[in-house]
């Protein structure tokens, strides 16, 4: 069940349908948290939670981004409250306004930077030191980033209306300012001598 292109396009107005909202989350815990195709339950969710310590970032996550998206501003609150924490614990900021599709997978959580402007397709594969962001809060677009994209570890990905497409892989250490096309391998070639 593709669960993402209408949450996208529900997600781009500014009024999304609460059931949306609960059937995108309910789909991102199956995949990111129950790891499971069995049908979603609160109970499954709770026991992979219980007994798979390094999936609790994505419950909690899910979770806060769920509520930071539902409008009401006690939810809102809460959402940013569970958002610091998880800053702290994990050493990474992921903005709670960046719509991410399910199946997201964090490698190493430190220094992971993800702009609130940024919508990001299934199946995100990021690594550390990455940072996902634009320019500055003024300008009109972000960062559209689609389905199966695989980011190495200290890349960047900064612009203002930056469209990356399905199945890419972006190599580690890669300065990204330009669109990519779909089914690509982007990296950054450096070499360096140093002679003794």
């Amino acid at each position: 069940m593709r669960v993402w292109q209408p949450f996208k396009q529900k997600m781009n107005s500014m009024n999304p349908d609460l059931a949306e909202l609960k059937q995108h989350l309910h789909l991102c815990l199956q995949r990111e948290v129950m790891k499971s195709d069995k049908p979603f339950a609160w109970r499954r969710v709770w026991r992979a939670y219980r007994h798979f310590p390094e999936r609790r970032f994505y419950f909690w996550w899910r979770l806060a981004s769920f509520w930071y998206h539902c409008g009401n501003e006690r939810a809102r609150k809460r959402a940013l409250r569970i958002n610091e924490k998880l800053r702290a614990r994990y050493g990474l900021d992921i903005k709670l306004g960046a719509r991410i599709g399910a199946g997201l997978r964090v490698s190493h959580y430190v220094g992971i930077v993800i702009s609130q402007r940024s919508v990001i397709g299934e199946n995100l594969h990021i690594k550390q030191n990455v940072t996902i962001g634009v320019k500055n809060l003024q300008q009109q677009g972000g960062v559209y980033i689609g389905d199966n994209v695989d980011i190495g570890a200290n890349s960047c990905i900064i612009g203002d209306d930056i469209h990356i497409g399905n199945n890419v892989t972006i190599g580690a250490m890669t300065f990204i300012n330009k669109d990519i096309p779909d089914n690509c391998k982007v990296y950054n070639k450096r070499e360096t001598t140093i002679s003794l």
